[in-house]
């Protein structure tokens, strides 16, 4: 891994921890303006001095973005159809030559694994890897599974196995029953995704699991900007991924907003 690659993860991955807690505010790429991302300035901008890493589309970064914010960018690079046609059916939508004209510390995009369109997906990441490689750009892989398939720690550990077979840098996925043994087969970092939202402190929960059985954080969403107190839940999240902080420690935290 050359210098620039280093660099890079590093403003994504904190060396003092090792740990990360990713701000996924990606979602309109395929569901419009959901849920707290509306106005996704708004959202976004108390967020930012907590997060360590935003995960972006390009648009929202050059209209939502301040230029001046010290943040990392991860930038979302595929994508293609809504949630009104067949989710795995994605491509490759943003050029590594826009990746670096906005700074990006990252690049990141989705596979489907056991979905229709699952050769293509991981034949993305193949292709983004080989060119990400030449520029020291890392890619994040963002796990999916068929909608037959359980999210355990077979179908899990399969997709996230793939992801670093294919090069992937990190990876993203859902936390399960045996999440330690996604970790163990996956010789990359991994990030857990929040996914829906819960009540807060079943969210803090699952964080601290995930932390414990070997994540290297988290690239949470709706859990936090979807929250009542979204500022208290970020900074929750900070305290139970950097800080080793319980849930109910960490509870203490969001409470006090």
């Amino acid at each position: 891994m050359d210098y620039g690659m280093k660099n890079r993860l590093s403003r994504i991955i904190k060396p003092r921890s090792g740990k990360t807690v990713m701000l996924a505010v990606d979602h309109g790429y395929f569901q419009g303006p959901t849920t707290g991302l509306r106005d996704l300035r708004k959202t976004v901008t108390p967020l930012v001095l907590h997060a360590d890493c935003l995960f972006i589309t390009r648009g929202m970064v050059r209209n939502c973005i301040d230029p001046d914010a010290d943040v990392p960018i991860c930038l979302r690079v595929s994508g293609g159809p809504s949630i009104l046609g067949e989710l795995s059916n994605e491509d490759i939508t943003t050029s590594m030559e826009e990746a670096l004209r906005l700074n990006a510390s990252g690049v990141g995009l989705s596979i489907f694994v056991g979905a229709d369109n699952e050769d293509r997906t991981i034949s993305n990441l193949g292709r983004l890897v080989n060119e990400a490689e030449r520029y020291g750009m890392p890619v994040l892989a963002v796990t999916a599974v068929g909608r037959e398939m359980a999210r355990d720690a077979r179908y899990l550990g399969l997709a996230c196995r793939i992801a670093a077979e294919m090069g992937a840098h990190f990876v993203k996925t859902y936390y399960c029953e045996d999440f330690y043994k996604v970790v163990e087969g996956c010789p990359v970092p991994i990030v857990m995704a929040g996914g829906k939202k819960i009540p807060e402190m079943d969210a803090l929960k699952m964080t601290e699991k995930a932390v414990k059985e070997g994540a290297s954080g988290v690239d949470m969403g709706r859990n936090i900007f979807q929250s009542d107190k979204p500022v208290g839940m970020i900074k929750a999240v900070r305290a139970v991924v950097h800080d080793g902080a319980s849930a109910e420690e960490a509870f203490e935290i969001y409470s006090k907003g």
